[in-house]
C-alpha cells in the first residue's frame, strides 16, 4: 500500500502569476488532480493512501492524515490560501514525522534485528515550490535545514530523519509571468538548482525544474513511474577493480563505484504483500550486556568485491531475489557479459571479529542481461550452503558429530538475529530439530523494554496526533455577501434617484462600480455575538413578476434551480445521492419476471421466473423416442438441444380462414337462426367472438371462451354449447372438427376422444335418420 503525501508551498509568494494567468498555487492544485487522475488508471492504485501538508505549523498543516478520507482530502486542497512563510525545513519535518507515526508500532524498522527488505511501507513525497528563499521567524536561510527535536518517540534510533522506503521528489516552478519566444529544451526535465534538491538526491528521488505546463505534465508521467515498491541502498566498492578489458578507460574513480539507487521488492502476486528470508545485516555485532542500541543509517551501507565467484543456489534452502534500479553499477556489470559470475556483497562490522564483515549475498547478471540481480542468502553463505547440502545429500538429515562441530562453529560466527530466519528455513528444508528452542537473539533485556515502552509511547503520540488533525478550528460565523450577479443596485436606478430627488430636493452621488470578485468570500461580522446569521434571501429582493413562483418554491421546500445546482466538488460524488435516496417500492405484480440490467442485452428477463405453458412442457418433453437418430429432428443437437417448437396457431384464427363479421342472414326453412343470443360463460376469461360463415345463405355468430380446454375438466359444458349450434349439417360438422382441432393443440386427449365419438355418432344418426335435425 503506497503512501503519496503531497507538501504544497503555501507561502506569500505563491501568489505570484504566470502569463497563463493563474497562480502557482492553481498550478499546484491543479498538479495535484491531474496526478490523481493519472494514478486512477492503473489498477493497483485501489490500495494508494493520500496525505495533503502545507506550510503551517503542526497540527494545521496537517490537512489530510492517516484517518482522513479522499473527500476531505480533495476538500482541503481546494481550500488551500497561499499566506505564510517558506518554512520549508519545518514542513519536510512534519511530513518525516508522520510518516514514521506508526512504524514502531508495526515493527518495520526492525530495531537491532536486521535490515528486512520485505517489511516496508513505499512513500512519495511530493513538495510542490517555488524556490524561492527560504524564510522562517528567524529570518532569510540560504541552505535547507530540518528541526532536530521531534515529539516523535525512538527518533534517535535513526541518524536521519527518513527511512530506506522514504523518498521525496519536488517540482520547482519556473513558469515566468511572460510568454517567452525562445523554444523549450527537448529531452528530459533539467533538475533544480534550489535547496531542496540536495535534500531530493539524499532520500533517493530527484527535483524537477518546470519552466511550462507541458514540462509539468511530462514531469507528472515521470512522477507516475517512479512509484515502485522498493528501498533504497548505497552501493560502495571494496577492493581493487576488475581486469580492465579492451573498451574500458583510465582506471581512477568511476561512477559505478558508488552508488544510492532503489531495488525492487516485488510483492506475492497471490497475496499482494511481499514475501523474504534473510535480512540484510545490521552494522554492528549485537551485545547482550549493551543497555542501548547505536542509531542506524536510514540507508544500509552495502560493499561489494570486484572478484569473481561462483553463485551458489541449493535446492530446498529458500534464497532473497531484488532487482536493482538502473544505474552506472547496473551497466557497467551488463557491458562485461558475465552473467554465470557474481560479486560478494558485505556490511561493514557486521561480523564479529572482521571489519568487512562475511559475504550475505551477491550481485549477478540475469542470464538475458537485461538487468542486475541482488540475491540474499543466510550470513556468510560459503560456509553454511556446503553444509546444508551435505545434511541433505550425504546424511539424509541424519548429522553426524563432525558435522554438528561444524554447525555450531558457524552458528558463533552469524549474528543472533539471524536464527529465527534460520529455523524458518531448516523446518522448509524438513529439519526443524537443528537449532535449540532456548538460543538468544542477541538484544539484552533493557534495549527490548525500551523497544517496547517506545512502541507504547509512539500509539498514544498517533492517536494524539490523529485527534488533533481531526479537530478543525471553528471559525466565527457572519452573514456572508452575495454577488448581485452583474444586477444594477438600487442606487445606480434612475427611478430611484428621481424618487430619491423628488423627496430630498437633492441628488445622491452615485457610488463607484466595485469588482465583486475581489470580494469574494467576505463576510459580515454581527455586533451580536449571540446573534446567529441567517441565510436566506431578503423578500424584498424578489421581482414583482417573480413572486408567485417563489411562492410555489417556498411551498415546496426547495428552489428548482437550487436542486440541479451542485458544486463542482460534489458532482462526482454520487454514492451519497443514491444512499440518500427512500426505498423503491415493491413491484405491483411479484410474478411477473423481473428485466436483468445486462450489459448488451437490457431486454433480457430472468428465465428463472417466466411462467411455462404446460404445452411448452409437453413439447420439450421426450418427443424424439421414436424418431431414428439420422432424422431432421435431431440434426440441431443432441438432447434436444435444437430449437424449441412453437405452439401451432389455432384452426379458427389462422390467416387463411378469414371469416366475415355476422350479416343479417336470410331466414332459414329448417329452423330459425339465433337472434339476440350470445352463449357466455359464468367465469371472468377472456371471450373469443368465433365467426362462422359457411355458404352464402347461412351465418352464425357463437361466442366461446378462449380457455375453455384449460378451465373444463367435467366436458359435459362443451356438448352443451355444441348442441345449441344451428346450422345445416355441414356446417355443424365443419365447426365440430375445428373444435376438435383446438382439442389437439391443447394436448386435451379425453376431450378429443369424446369429440371423435361425437362425430362418429352425428354420421350414424345421419344415416340413419337421412335429414338434418338438431343434435
Amino acid at each position: 500500500m503506497p503512501v503519496l503525501l503531497f507538501l504544497i508551498d503555501t507561502s506569500a509568494s505563491m501568489n505570484q502569476r504566470t502569463h497563463l494567468g493563474t497562480t502557482y498555487l492553481d498550478i499546484a492544485k491543479g498538479a495535484v488532480e491531474t496526478f490523481m487522475k493519472l494514478r486512477g488508471r492503473d489498477p493497483a492504485s485501489r490500495g494508494d493512501r493520500y496525505m495533503l501538508i502545507n506550510f503551517e505549523d503542526v497540527p494545521l498543516g496537517i490537512k489530510a492524515g492517516w484517518k482522513e478520507s479522499h473527500a476531505t482530502f480533495m476538500t482541503e486542497l481546494r481550500n488551500l490560501q497561499a499566506a505564510g512563510l517558506t518554512t520549508i525545513g519545518q514542513s519536510l519535518r512534519t511530513a518525516f514525522d508522520l510518516l514514521n507515526l506508526n512504524r514502531l508500532v508495526s515493527g518495520i524498522d526492525n530495531y537491532g534485528q536486521g535490515r528486512n527488505p520485505f517489511f516496508l511501507e513505499p512513500s512519495i513525497i511530493v513538495a510542490i515550490t517555488d524556490g524561492n528563499k527560504l524564510t522562517s521567524s528567524g529570518g532569510v536561510q540560504d541552505e535547507l535545514h530540518l528541526p532536530l527535536t521531534t515529539p516523535l518517540p525512538g527518533s534517535e534510533l535513526t541518524k536521519e530523519p527518513f527511512r530506506w522506503d522514504q523518498r521525496l521528489f519536488s517540482l520547482v516552478l519556473r513558469i515566468p509571468g511572460h510568454a517567452t519566444v525562445e523554444p523549450e529544451p527537448l529531452g528530459g526535465v533539467p533538475p533544480d538548482d534550489s535547496a531542496i534538491t540536495p535534500m531530493c538526491e539524499v532520500t533517493g528521488g530527484r527535483s524537477y525544474s518546470v519552466f511550462s505546463q507541458r514540462m509539468l505534465n511530462q514531469c507528472l508521467e515521470s512522477l507516475l513511474q517512479k512509484i515502485q515498491s522498493g528501498v533504497v541502498i548505497n552501493f560502495e566498492k571494496t577492493g581493487p577493480d576488475p581486469p580492465p578489458g579492451e573498451e574500458e578507460g583510465l582506471p581512477g574513480p568511476q561512477s559505478w563505484h558508488c552508488c544510492h539507487k532503489l531495488i525492487y521488492v516485488r510483492p506475492n502476486p497471490k497475496t499482494g504483500v511481499p514475501i523474504g528470508h534473510w535480512p540484510i545485516p545490521e552494522g554492528f555485532w549485537p551485545d547482550t550486556n549493551s543497555p542501548t542500541l547505536p542509531p542506524r543509517s536510514a540507508h544500509p551501507h552495502v560493499r561489494f568485491s570486484c572478484l569473481d565467484s561462483e553463485p551458489m543456489v541449493i535446492d530446498k534452502v529458500p534464497f532473497d531475489k531484488y532487482e536493482l534500479e538502473p544505474s552506472p553499477l547496473t551497466q557497467y556489470i551488463l557491458e562485461r557479459k558475465s552473467p554465470h559470475t557474481c560479486w560478494q556483497v558485505f556490511v561493514s562490522n557486521s561480523a564479529k571479529y572482521s571489519d568487512l564483515g562475511q559475504p550475505f549475498g551477491y550481485l549477478k547478471a540475469s542470464t538475458a542481461l537485461n538487468c542486475v540481480n541482488l540475491f540474499v542468502m543466510p550470513y556468510n553463505y560459503p560456509v553454511v550452503l556446503p553444509l546444508l547440502d551435505d545434511l541433505i545429500r550425504v546424511h539424509k538429515f541424519k548429522p553426524t558429530i563432525k558435522w554438528r562441530q561444524s554447525f555450531e562453529n558457524y552458528l558463533k560466527t552469524m549474528p543472533p538475529y539471524y536464527i529465527g530466519s534460520l529455523r524458518k528455513a531448516l523446518r522448509i528444508m524438513g529439519a526443524p530439530n537443528l537449532l535449540a528452542d532456548n538460543m538468544e537473539y542477541g538484544l539484552s533485556y533493557s534495549v527490548v523494554s525500551y523497544l517496547k515502552k517506545l512502541s507504547q509511547q509512539t500509539k498514544i503520540e498517533y492517536e494524539r496526533l490523529i485527534a488533533s488533525v481531526a479537530k478543525k478550528v471553528v471559525t466565527e460565523g457572519g452573514i456572508k455577501v452575495r454577488d448581485r450577479g452583474g444586477d444594477i443596485s438600487l442606487a445606480q436606478r434612475r427611478d430611484f434617484t428621481q424618487l430619491l430627488a423628488s423627496i430630498t430636493g437633492e441628488t445622491a452621488a452615485l457610488p463607484l462600480e466595485l469588482n465583486s470578485k475581489e470580494f469574494s468570500g467576505f463576510q459580515l461580522a454581527p455586533l451580536n455575538k449571540s446573534l446567529k446569521p441567517q441565510g436566506f434571501r431578503n423578500a424584498y429582493d424578489i421581482p414583482r413578476m417573480h413572486l408567485l413562483d417563489h411562492t410555489t418554491c417556498l411551498l415546496r421546500g426547495q428552489d428548482t434551480d437550487q436542486l440541479h445546482s451542485v458544486p463542482i466538488a460534489q458532482m462526482g460524488n454520487y454514492q451519497d445521492f443514491l444512499k440518500a435516496l427512500p426505498q423503491p417500492l415493491r413491484d405491483a405484480d411479484p410474478e411477473q419476471p423481473k428485466r436483468l440490467h445486462t450489459f448488451g442485452n437490457p431486454f433480457k428477463l430472468d428465465k428463472k421466473g417466466m411462467m411455462i405453458d404446460e404445452a411448452d412442457e409437453f413439447v420439450t418433453g421426450p418427443q424424439n423416442k421414436g424418431k431414428r437418430p439420422g432424422s431432421d429432428s435431431n440434426m440441431h443437437g443432441i438432447g434436444g438441444g435444437g430449437p424449441k417448437r412453437r405452439r401451432c396457431m389455432s384452426p379458427l384464427l389462422r390467416p387463411g380462414r378469414a371469416y366475415s363479421p355476422p350479416v343479417s342472414p336470410a331466414a332459414s326453412p329448417f329452423r330459425p337462426p339465433l337472434t339476440g343470443k350470445t352463449l357466455t360463460h359464468t367465469n371472468s376469461v377472456p371471450l373469443l367472438s368465433v365467426y362462422l360463415c359457411c355458404h352464402q345463405q347461412f351465418s352464425l355468430c357463437l361466442t366461446l371462451p378462449f380457455s375453455l380446454f384449460f378451465f373444463f375438466i367435467d366436458y359435459e359444458k362443451i356438448f352443451y354449447f355444441l348442441k345449441q349450434i344451428q346450422g345445416s349439417f355441414d356446417t355443424r360438422l365443419i365447426f365440430l372438427q375445428n373444435i376438435i382441432k383446438e382439442a389437439a393443440r391443447f394436448k386435451k386427449r379425453v376431450l378429443i376422444e369424446q369429440l371423435e365419438n361425437f362425430l362418429e355418432e352425428i354420421h350414424n344418426r345421419a344415416n340413419n335418420m337421412n335429414h338434418l335435425d338438431g343434435f
